[in-house]
């Protein structure tokens, strides 16, 4: 299983590009949380389109986070990962190199109070889940804690 989120440094570049996004583009966060090998956000926009600032955020993080691991000296996977992100790369035509990210978003309308709190509760039990913490506001990568009552990493939009 892909594992790109599993240091430190390479959720912190995700961190940066949401807060610069958030400070210049005009991304309203509501929840988010990273896990090892993909990202859940909860997120919306007065200023541009949405899919404008999540074609940013990618391409973004895409060449930084490659960089970063290119880069890194401490990173034992650092051939294999460049290897699988190179082969996706060529067997996709919008890519110069290596492909990053999955094609396409997969966005969900939330629609009633009821499924904000069904997906607010799923992306914060995703460490539950997965077994690193007991409670989902322990989670350091995470909105849990601003709906706790606590202030996470990155300052967001509570709903509800």
């Amino acid at each position: 299983m892909d594992r790109r989120f599993t240091r430190r440094e390479y959720k912190e570049i995700i961190i940066d590009s949401l807060k610069y996004c958030i400070a210049h583009k005009g991304l309203q966060l509501y929840a988010w949380v990273i896990m090892s090998n993909h990202i859940h956000l909860i997120i919306g926009t007065n200023d541009k389109p949405m899919q404008d600032i999540l074609r940013d955020i990618k391409r973004h993080t895409s060449k930084t986070l490659i960089k970063a691991i290119d880069e890194n000296i401490q990173e034992s996977r650092r051939e294999w990962m460049l290897w699988l992100f190179g082969r996706a790369g060529k067997a996709n035509s919008n890519n110069e190199q290596y492909q990053f990210w999955q094609q396409g978003n997969h966005p969900i309308e939330l629609w009633s109070n009821e499924a904000i709190n069904q997906k607010l509760d799923y992306l914060h039990n995703n460490p539950v889940t997965a077994g690193w913490v007991e409670e989902s506001e322990h989670y350091l990568y995470s909105s849990a804690r601003d709906y706790a009552g606590g202030r996470g990493l990155i300052d967001i939009v509570l709903m509800g």
